[in-house]
């Protein structure tokens, strides 16, 4: 069995174990969402997956909602705008992350389970939507500084450019199921990103 330590709100110092079981419990549930889809989830296949008891997840978790968001926001995979570089190697590094992480992980083999859930559960909706609100910011605000740093137009629409170069990727997974290659990136990036003002791409 796995223990996970108290329950939230004691002042015990965190054990390194404790993190570990949560970790194999977290761990579960996207590997679960990922089989068997959100309707199906369920608290009893978390644990039996996870090798605990249903009352250890009922003690440090409300229910099924609860866990699948602090499984994404404990497990995502880190996406970051690089901090040097021209404008157009930043948006290809940023945008090399994602198309890796939509290409084989996890979180990918999640990402259907959770659009769909989405359609039917407003709470659902709710979570996905920041989810991904938070993460389509990380490249929209790099556009934006870009265009206040003039290496975009001045009409540029970040929401919109950021939607653009991201749209492909996504497409090439939940609609094509063939996800797009990192090593095509940089090709995306240059049919897509304007250029610099006064200056022509080649």
């Amino acid at each position: 069995m796995v223990d996970v330590g108290p329950a939230p709100g004691t002042l015990e110092e965190p054990d390194p174990r404790v993190e570990r079981s949560r970790r194999v419990i977290l761990e579960a549930v996207l590997e679960e969402l990922g089989d068997v889809g959100y309707g199906a989830l369920t608290i009893e296949g978390v644990a039996a997956r996870a090798g605990v008891g249903k009352s250890t997840i009922y003690r440090h978790w409300s229910g099924k909602l609860d866990l699948v968001e602090d499984a994404f926001r404990t497990l995502k995979a880190p996406v970051q705008a690089p901090e040097t570089g021209t404008l157009r190697e930043r948006v290809i590094g940023l945008l090399e992350q994602v198309a890796c992480l939509v290409e084989e992980s996890t979180y990918s083999a999640c990402m259907p389970a959770l659009i769909e859930a989405a359609e039917h559960d407003a709470q659902v909706r709710d979570l996905h939507r920041r989810f991904s609100a938070e993460r389509r910011a990380i490249l929209v605000d790099l556009l934006r500084d870009a265009v206040k740093a003039g290496e975009l137009p001045s009409d540029a629409d970040p929401e919109l450019l950021g939607d653009a170069l991201v749209g492909p990727i996504l497409v090439r997974r939940l609609m094509l199921y063939e996800p797009l290659n990192p090593a095509l990136v940089p090709k995306l990036v240059d049919q897509v990103l304007p250029a610099p003002p006064g200056r022509r791409r080649r």
